[in-house]
């Protein structure tokens, strides 16, 4: 798996989580997606993103949007 792609999962379950949350527990969580999706599309901007540092310091391969 690259990076990329472990991103996009590690962005997807979040959201998953988060919607069960909501569900189960209470609709402040929708805070979670919130952040969720604002992450993203400032990732799209400016190509840093959290996630993307952690999973390179674990080893994941670089792929093509973070190197």
């Amino acid at each position: 798996m690259t990076l990329d792609r472990a991103v996009l999962a590690f962005a997807a379950v979040m959201v998953i989580i988060s919607a069960a949350l909501v569900y189960f527990v209470s609709e402040w969580w929708l805070l979670l997606t919130l952040f969720v999706g604002l992450n993203m599309l400032q990732s799209a901007f400016t190509g840093f993103c959290p996630a993307a540092k952690i999973f390179q310091k674990l080893g994941v391969k670089p792929g093509v949007a973070y190197k």
